[in-house]
């Protein structure tokens, strides 16, 4: 986690060094040609404030999915970002342009909280209410509360994280 919190900086030094060139990949919603953005909008930020603030949580929730292993890392990442970017997609408000990794904070905070009912693990369900406990605050983000932030990618985000505590599940024996 340390690695991609820090490759995100590096993304936005490039993206400031550039004139703010890569900003262009944000999402541009219900734009065909800008379907392919989806993607690197998760990694991309409107300033260092704006990295600063999904930075800690990312770090924390991210670590904490890790603990399962790099590979579920990565199936749940892979799923929160294709939820979140084509959620904007298909409601953000017409010529706006939505980046940053906040849809994969609240993606990853819904998967932590669920993903104890759906494993039917006591230990996931405690690290799932610690984590409410935490971060169950920001929750109100995924509302549309302020018109300076995309509450799509939040909300989205957050669905594509309970979905991604289905969609990757820990295994289970099969008792004879």
């Amino acid at each position: 986690m340390g690695c991609w919190v820090a490759l995100l900086w590096v993304i936005e030094v490039i993206d400031v060094v550039s004139g703010h060139a890569l900003d262009t990949l944000g999402i541009s919603p219900r734009e065909l040609d800008e379907l392919p953005d989806v993607v690197p909008a998760a990694f991309l930020h409107f300033g260092f404030a704006h990295l600063a603030a999904n930075s800690v949580p990312l770090l924390a929730l991210g670590f904490l999915v890790a603990l399962s292993g790099l590979g579920r890392l990565l199936a749940v990442v892979t799923v929160i970002v294709l939820a979140s970017g084509l959620g904007v997609w298909l409601t953000a408000p017409a010529h706006s342009t939505t980046a940053g990794a906040s849809g994969v904070v609240f993606g990853l905070l819904g998967y932590l909280l669920v993903r104890g009912f759906v494993n039917r693990s006591a230990g996931e369900l405690a690290v799932g209410v610690l984590v409410g406990v935490v971060y169950g605050s920001v929750l109100w983000g995924a509302l549309p509360t302020d018109s300076g932030i995309s509450w799509q990618a939040h909300l989205f985000g957050l669905l594509g994280g309970v979905g991604a505590a289905f969609a990757v599940r820990a295994g289970r024996r099969r008792r004879p």
